[in-house]
């Protein structure tokens, strides 16, 4: 299996000839590497509804058939743009043939705004656990820093937490410092910084904040190193 990290929050999974995207922000995201044309996963996970997570969801999906793997509002909506979507919703969980996935809860919004500056409301957000090849993999997706997150922790041992550090919108350095030391991850991955000005943060600054938990800066790319 392969983890990698592609700018924003834009996660790749690689296990058993299948691959997973989660949050696939795309065109619009200069920290990413990855370019649509070259992209056809077979499975989509999404957090939630702003324009920077659902990203070229629907234009993806098609290649393949992908499945989407949402909160219920956001997929009923996906599944409305002709796409294949499985809705589920915080504190379910289900066990699909690539994996185990369960949403939990974000303290965020959850919006998509269309082209002509419609607001269409897409339901809670959420943070993704997904348990694949023996591995917890949490993917909290834009939240605040919450008193919960220790339960997550305690009740889904977690391998490696991709977290949110770019401030303004979700936590910052020191409040994802304290969500490290509540979720108790093995490896922590940095995300959701310096896509734009209001986010732009130094990782270092997170890393050296971290108790107890191995920090992985990556670059867009770049794998996580699971060993």
């Amino acid at each position: 299996m392969e983890i990698s990290y592609h700018g924003h929050s834009v996660v790749k999974i690689q296990s058993n000839g299948k691959t997973i995207l989660i949050d696939p922000f795309i065109n619009g995201n200069g920290q990413t590497d990855l370019n649509v044309a070259d992209e056809a996963p077979d499975i989509i996970l999404l957090t939630h509804g702003h324009n920077d997570h659902v990203g070229d969801t629907v234009e993806l999906a098609k290649k393949k058939d992908a499945l989407v793997i949402a909160p219920n509002e956001l997929a009923n909506w996906i599944s409305w743009q002709g796409v294949k979507a499985h809705p589920m919703h915080i504190g379910g969980a289900k066990e699909f043939d690539f994996g185990k996935v369960k949403f939990t809860q974000a303290f965020h919004g959850s919006s998509y705004v269309t082209e002509n500056n419609e607001i269409i409301y897409m339901g809670m957000p959420a943070g993704i656990l997904l348990f694949i090849e023996g591995l917890t993999i949490y993917h909290a997706g834009d939240t605040a820093l919450f008193s919960d997150m220790k339960l997550i922790g305690e009740r889904h041992p977690i391998d490696i937490a991709f977290l949110p550090i770019g401030d303004n919108f979700t936590m910052g350095p020191e409040d994802a410092a304290c969500a490290v030391s509540f979720l108790m991850p093995k490896i922590v991955v940095p995300v959701h910084y310096n896509t734009f000005p209001p986010i732009e943060q130094d990782p270092q600054i997170f890393a050296d904040l971290v108790q107890n938990a191995e920090v992985q800066i990556l670059k867009a790319g770049e794998k996580v190193n699971c060993s």
